[in-house]
């Protein structure tokens, strides 16, 4: 019997919803041990050497949370109009990944349970986004844009230089997960800050224009205990905690409600057209329009097509010109000119 017989005959894996194999990227998995049987809390290898992360201790138990997760989860579904449950599925994922540090089986099966879905559905969209991750994450979460103008600029070099002043490699973590000063690091596609490249951001905070030297710096910060002020943005706090404020619940930090989100580069180019007395023409600019007078047109429109510029090109066709009608769509009159 083939392994993959032998687990799908092993009645604790019998459940079809987890047939889905995750690799990870930048984990050294080892030798693959085909003949050892699966030891309870440790993630399965497959023939190829990837992680099957959703093994582990599958199937899940939603009851080791408490019951003021629940409250919590029910309280991201009220949110949402009555039947339409399967809406808070994004936001109680993270709710989850804030009590353990990432989505384990258990948080499959609580988000499941509560919501009426399958484990299934919702393991789909926990290994769709990156920011669900699939094993435990260090209390800081250390992400370096490495994207076209953050990696031009620089971002290559700081991914590098952390790697190997930590000793790990993408989506690894230097510590014990989830103690204080542990690390993961990844590098991201896109921090959304190209005006202040190359960036970094701790737990999804930001610090600007970052240099390998100053990268490094900040990282034994955290490692010591400190938690240096982000260049803009709530001051820092844990990956569990800024897991719960994406999920939905508000930082009561005074500090954190009224930090300053952006920046010179940020507004440059709006303090320069005000300069210049420009604007961008807004809807309904000088025609007295309003917007619950579009809402009204809109409400009425019938479907008519009609023309709303007059840089539109008129749309004839035989039916509405006569002229304008032609048995090979005009391909052949064009070439006949030369066009």
């Amino acid at each position: 019997m083939s392994e993959t017989e032998a687990r799908n005959a092993d009645p604790r894996h019998s459940d079809a919803e987890y047939d889905l194999e995750a690799s990870v990227e930048g984990v050294d998995v080892g030798p693959v041990e085909t003949n050892t049987p699966p030891i309870q809390g440790r993630p399965r290898r497959t023939l190829d050497g990837r992680l099957t992360l959703l093994d582990i201790e599958r199937p899940g138990n939603p009851d080791v949370f408490e019951a003021r997760v629940r409250d919590d989860a029910l309280a991201i579904v009220s949110r949402y109009p009555e039947g339409q449950s399967r809406s808070a599925l994004l936001p109680m994922l993270h709710l989850v990944q804030s009590e353990q540090g990432y989505v384990s089986p258990d948080g499959i099966a609580f988000c499941a349970d509560v919501l009426g879905l399958t484990k299934a559905q919702v393991a789909a969209v926990a290994t769709f986004y990156t920011m669900y991750k699939r094993k435990p994450t260090g209390e800081y979460l250390v992400s370096v844009c490495t994207n076209t103008l953050c990696g031009l600029l620089g971002g290559d070099e700081i991914y590098q230089t952390l790697s190997e002043l930590l000793g790990i490699g993408m989506n690894e973590t230097a510590g014990e997960a989830g103690q204080p000063g542990s690390i993961t690091l990844e590098h991201a596609e896109c921090l959304a800050a190209c005006d202040y490249a190359p960036v970094v951001t701790v737990n999804y905070e930001f610090f600007d224009n970052q240099t390998p030297e100053s990268a490094a710096d900040l990282v034994g910060q955290l490692q010591s205990g400190g938690r240096p002020l982000p260049t803009r943005g709530a001051p820092l706090c844990s990956f569990k905690e800024i897991s719960r404020q994406i999920a939905g619940f508000v930082d009561i930090r005074d500090e954190a409600r009224t930090a300053a989100a952006t920046g010179a580069p940020t507004e440059a180019g709006v303090e320069l057209a005000r300069a210049r007395g420009m604007h961008a023409p807004g809807f309904g600019h000088g025609d007295g329009s309003t917007a619950a007078a579009a809402e009204s047109r809109a409400a009425a429109n019938t479907g008519t097509r009609s023309q709303t510029s007059a840089h539109d090109e008129p749309l004839e066709t035989s039916a509405s010109n006569p002229d304008a009608g032609s048995p090979t769509g005009g391909q052949s009159e064009r070439i006949e000119k030369g066009e």
